[in-house]
């Protein structure tokens, strides 16, 4: 109880100091911390993050950015840059609002971890045993005219196949199912082929009309990358009995004080929400509205909660939740799983399906199981990213949350493999 009271007594103090006050204030240059004290980043090397990142919006490759780092708990590095919405003229604050998409996957894996933790599920259980279209799936093996060629699957999808993406789920903008996806709403009907905000129904009614569709690969044999997390999110809701956005809220958001994060923006912030832009030519353009531009998080039906990829967050938000599962599944006495769910979830579970040059996936993250396949990560580390731009990592040995937010689909930028490597060369 002491420690508590100190640690909000602290973190009262530095919200209350000019140098945070300062990071609320729009200006031309990059606004937010430069270096607290006991940092573990040098001095000198943060201005090459600076310069870095700030380049990429001088040279027009990106409208804005959001980086925050985390070491051993501590915020050592979080500045924004460049434009939050460039055509009102709102600058970048490192509390703007950001469409996380796919980072949504994590903390739809945990809640699905916590269910397996109380033993209301099982990696082995079968997604059709709560979604009754996924008893029986079929497969497609090729096309013939305008006839889709299906198989029936050779055994049932499974939690685990979910998790990991071995489902042979895609986004069904494959060219052999696209035709049969758009038709239900799905794949090319659906934005790049994985939004469903603007639907006027919950997510489970969107799963169960994914469940009649054929698949693209046998569970098992491929990594699939597709609408897994979305059926988990729905499993969430079956099992749990919640909407899966009052599930997340009062389980992980809530308990870990993320309170800009959510599927929907609240009127009161949508000055906060930053715009998207898209890549084009070497440059970048506002994206248009609509599914494929800027959604439908403001004034959408508010209805389909994907929990693959419909969370709106900010980088402060996010970094919370990476530190909690960085620590093995507690943070601050707020415990979201147990010190070996997280280690499943952080490790290697497919071998080489996803890659053979040393990357993995474990139940919801991608694993770096090298060093050097993945830039400067450390062996062990892990993290995804979002459609948007934006990226993440932990990385154990280094004690290290990094967490990069922009708004660019498509993002022709190299940005969020640029980041780590800025981070890193920074370290003392």
């Amino acid at each position: 109880m002491l420690r508590t009271r100190i640690g909000l007594l602290v973190l009262s103090a530095a919200l209350l100091s000019p140098a945070f006050a300062s990071l609320q204030s729009p200006a031309d240059k990059p606004q937010g911390l430069s270096r607290p004290a006991g940092s573990g980043l040098a001095p000198d090397r943060v201005a090459v993050i600076d310069r870095g990142l700030q380049r990429y919006v001088d040279d027009n490759r990106v409208a804005g950015v959001v980086a925050m780092v985390l070491q051993d708990g501590k915020p050592v590095y979080e500045k924004a840059f460049g434009w939050a919405d460039k055509e009102v003229g709102r600058r970048m604050t490192t509390d703007t609002i950001f469409r996380i998409a796919s980072q949504t996957k994590a903390l739809t894996s945990v809640a699905i971890m916590q269910l397996i933790e109380e033993g209301r599920l099982s990696l082995g259980r079968r997604a059709g045993d709560f979604i009754p279209t996924f008893a029986t799936t079929t497969v497609a093996t090729g096309k013939k005219g305008d006839t889709v060629i299906t198989e029936p699957a050779r055994r049932p999808i499974t939690i685990r196949d979910l998790l990991t993406h071995t489902a042979g789920v895609s986004y069904g903008t494959d060219s052999v199912v696209s035709d049969l996806y758009a038709a239900k709403g799905l794949g090319p009907a659906a934005g790049f082929g994985w939004y469903t905000a603007d639907k006027d129904e919950p997510v489970c009614t969107t799963m169960e009309r994914l469940g009649t569709l054929p698949f693209v690969a046998q569970p098992g044999e491929k990594w699939v990358y597709g609408y897994n997390t979305d059926i988990l999110g729905c499993i969430v809701e079956k099992v749990s009995g919640m909407p899966l956005d009052e599930y997340l809220r009062t389980r992980i958001i809530a308990p870990l004080g993320m309170t800009d994060t959510q599927f929907f923006v609240p009127a009161a912030d949508r000055a906060r929400l930053a715009a998207v832009y898209a890549s084009k030519d070497g440059t970048y353009e506002r994206a248009p509205d609509g599914a494929r531009g800027q959604g439908h998080y403001a004034d959408g039906p508010r209805k389909n909660f994907a929990g693959g990829a419909g969370l709106l967050s900010t980088a402060r938000d996010y970094a919370r939740f990476l530190e909690a599962i960085r620590l093995g599944g507690t943070v601050d006495s707020v415990r979201l799983l147990s010190p070996r769910s997280v280690r499943l979830m952080a490790s290697n579970q497919v071998g080489t399906l996803h890659s053979s040059t040393g990357l993995g996936f474990g139940l919801g993250f991608e694993t770096t199981d090298r060093f050097g396949a993945n830039g400067m990560q450390s062996e062990g580390s892990f993290g995804w990213g979002g459609a948007y731009g934006s990226v993440y990592r932990i990385d154990p040995d280094e004690k290290l949350v990094m967490v990069l937010m922009i708004q660019l689909i498509p993002n022709g930028s190299d940005i969020r493999e640029a980041f780590p490597n800025l981070v890193y060369q920074a370290l003392r």
